[in-house]
């Protein structure tokens, strides 16, 4: 445990029962939030990763045609 850590529920040890359900409520939230964020992020790069390796495997079969950029 980090120190900072340690002062904060020094800290919290000293208020109310119900000021400690608050903060810890809090940081429960917090923690969820960013495992769903990072559950999001990992999905994102499984799909990007997918999306990758097909259209790698379009360009390889000859599946794809060149990008005409029509300029200003």
């Amino acid at each position: 445990m980090t120190k900072l850590l340690a002062k904060a529920i020094s800290e919290i040890k000293k208020l109310s029962n119900d000021e400690q359900d608050a903060i810890a409520a809090v940081l429960m939230a917090e923690l969820e939030s960013e495992r769903q964020w990072d559950r999001a992020f990992d999905l994102t790069a499984e799909q990007l990763s997918s999306l990758a390796n097909e259209a790698l495997d379009e360009y390889r079969t000859g599946k794809t045609e060149p990008f005409e950029s029509h300029g200003s």
